[in-house]
């Protein structure tokens, strides 16, 4: 049964900290949905109702193109490992571009005002609506590790 919240609590933070990946979810008004992977290292949780995630080069830059035509985007969380959850974070994106006065100062709160290879962009996300269900549909998985592609790319 799917729970809402207006702003993430105790218990939604420390599950958001424990994940591996979340999936970010965008859309302009017309076309195509893009739901992109992530790794959750990338994510900061700057308050209840603020997060951040520094993005790194990928296939393409759609959901900053989204961004500028509707700041809707929505973040998923999903256990593959321990007691299944599903968490979703609802709001109002913005695209921070590499340097930038916003990214540079979000690097060095946030990030240690390190930049790892291949970052883009750093996405500002104001959360106005936290959302739980069971999960029970998701499966388990067993973590490896992180991919080196993109920074031998990079």
């Amino acid at each position: 049964m799917a729970k809402q919240f207006a702003r993430i609590e105790a218990e939604h933070h420390d599950f958001i900290l424990r994940q591996r990946v979340f999936f970010t979810a965008s859309a302009a008004p017309d076309g195509r949905v893009n739901v992109s992977p992530r790794e959750a290292g990338s994510l900061r949780l700057i308050g209840p109702n603020c997060v951040a995630y520094l993005d790194l080069t990928g296939s393409g830059s759609e959901t900053a193109a989204h961004l500028r035509v509707t700041p809707r985007l929505t973040l998923m969380f999903c256990a593959f490992e321990g007691p299944p959850r599903i968490l979703r974070l609802y709001g109002q994106g913005r695209s921070l571009r590499r340097c930038s006065p916003a990214y540079a100062g979000l690097l060095a709160a946030h990030y240690a005002n390190e930049e790892p290879l291949g970052a883009h962009q750093i996405v500002l996300i104001d959360v106005d609506l936290v959302q739980t269900s069971c999960g029970y549909g998701v499966p388990l998985f067993d973590y490896r590790g992180e991919r080196q592609s993109l920074e031998r790319w990079a």
